[in-house]
């Protein structure tokens, strides 16, 4: 069993949800049905109060991260996404040094290709 599959997966956004995709997003996460979580919203709202659980739920709306698009299948992939969302300069320094580690190494093997000694090698053989 890889890693992802033994840790808890954050609490996202839906990006399919109806209003903001707060009440998918809990849903989602627990293993719920979607119809339970939003009509209990709506009873929470009529019986306390309608504001203050329209605020919570703008708020956590603003608190959760949205969905990826691509599910994590990685360690790796996930940690990228979250300092994405957190960080997007930092995500972007990540990917600049990445294709600078691969530009580098694409030079060295054009460098090798194109040598007299490789060409000479080649024609012995």
């Amino acid at each position: 069993m890889s890693k992802i599959n033994r840790i808890r997966p954050p609490i996202y956004r839906s990006r399919r949800g109806i209003i903001l995709g707060v009440c998918k997003g809990v849903a989602d996460n627990f293993g719920i049905p979607v119809v339970g979580v939003r009509i209990a919203a709506i009873l929470l709202s009529l019986f306390t109060a309608f504001w203050p659980v329209m605020l919570g739920y703008v708020v956590a709306a603003l608190i959760m991260r949205p969905e990826p698009v691509v599910p994590p299948r990685t360690l790796d992939e996930r940690e990228f996404y979250e300092s994405y969302i957190t960080s997007r300069s930092t995500a972007l320094g990540r990917l600049k040094d990445q294709f600078d580690r691969l530009d580098r190494r694409i030079g060295r093997m054009e460098d090798i290709v194109t040598s007299r000694e490789y060409r000479w090698k080649r024609e012995m053989h």
